[in-house]
């Protein structure tokens, strides 16, 4: 049966009974033409939103409705940790191919309501349409953060050190690995590679952390790439930045593919998107509260990459010697046509 068949509101009820109940924050949800949220008190309100659009964030041909689910809310977690907020809620709009069966449409509201319970978010409301041409989800997610505790992109200085949580690249290379035809499921490293591209999973905890200890000066999610997020935060701050490529933490499976295609995976990882983690700056007297940071955040690893600088250019040191920063990711580029 596809959605066609089933019809709007016989959907919307089936879609709805999927969803976690909402938290006492939300006074009135879904069923209602818009949804009454109680903010936190003494917080603020970060508000962000990110759509998916089949055949440019995703291909259903190896992302399953659950995948598409999960990715759609990860992306817009990602942009509240990045701000250092604490996620709330959200709002849900689909638009169906109406060929598209209702067991795919549940399945998809299924894997995004995971996530959102995983993260305690309420969805509260939202809109379902019909879709000419391909799936799109489209969100829009809250969250709080105290006064004057937010995250910024330009609230970096020369001297800051900065630094990347996790590993990088890995999203490429399992997007890369899709579109050739290779399944990455069975081997260890290519599978990892496969999931960062399927299921990313957002810095929210981090996020979070850095916020509330005062460890970041400048914050970014690394959606389009370590290249842009750097070349932004820089521009953003009036510096410029310095990157060791040696010290760039690479996903071990996304170096042995590209390694295995002939290609440098340093700057592959660098110029590749979708990773979803952060960038974030710290300056060297801020240490401790970094330290701090670790103790309550184990995971991801964080590494030191580099530093901005008051000259505004920003170099990339590889092999000892100094290199013009690589172009990353930038939509409606000739040349770009993911994400």
């Amino acid at each position: 049966m596809t959605v066609s068949d089933l019809g709007e509101h016989a959907l919307l009820a089936r879609l709805l009974a999927r969803l976690p109940r909402p938290g006492a924050h939300i006074l009135v949800g879904p069923g209602d033409d818009a949804a009454v949220i109680e903010p936190g008190r003494r917080t603020r309100l970060v508000v962000t939103t990110d759509a998916l659009v089949e055949h440019v964030h995703f291909s259903r041909a190896w992302c399953s409705p659950a995948d598409i689910g999960h990715k759609a809310l990860a992306v817009n977690l990602s942009d509240l940790a990045a701000m250092g907020a604490v996620p709330r809620w959200a709002l849900v709009s689909l638009a169906l191919p109406p060929d598209l069966d209702v067991d795919a449409a549940e399945a998809l509201m299924s894997g995004l309501a995971e996530h959102a319970r995983s993260h305690g978010v309420s969805v509260a409301g939202g809109n379902l349409t019909r879709s000419p041409q391909g799936l799109v989800v489209d969100i829009t997610a809250g969250g709080e953060v105290s006064p004057r505790k937010w995250l910024l992109r330009s609230g970096g200085r020369p001297g800051d050190d900065l630094w990347v949580s996790g590993t990088l690249g890995g999203a490429r290379a399992g997007l890369e690995m899709f579109e050739s035809g290779r399944n990455p499921d069975g081997d260890a490293g290519s599978e990892a590679c496969g999931l960062r591209h399927r299921r990313p999973a957002p810095r929210v905890r981090l996020g979070i952390a850095l916020a509330r200890a005062g460890a970041a000066r400048a914050a970014m999610d690394l959606s389009d790439g370590l290249a842009d997020a750097v070349r932004q935060l820089a521009t953003a701050s009036g510096c410029g930045a310095r990157v060791n490529a040696d010290s760039v933490p690479v996903e071990p499976g996304a170096r042995a593919w590209w390694t295995s295609t002939g290609r440098e995976s340093v700057l592959e990882a660098i110029r590749g998107g979708e990773d979803y983690e952060l960038l974030f700056a710290v300056p060297p007297r801020w240490s401790g509260r970094l330290r701090h940071v670790r103790q309550q955040v184990a995971e991801p690893d964080l590494t030191r990459i580099g530093v901005l600088t008051r000259p505004r250019d920003l170099v990339l040191t590889r092999k000892g010697r100094d290199e013009a920063w690589p172009s990353g990711f930038e939509h409606f580029r000739a040349g770009d046509a993911r994400d």
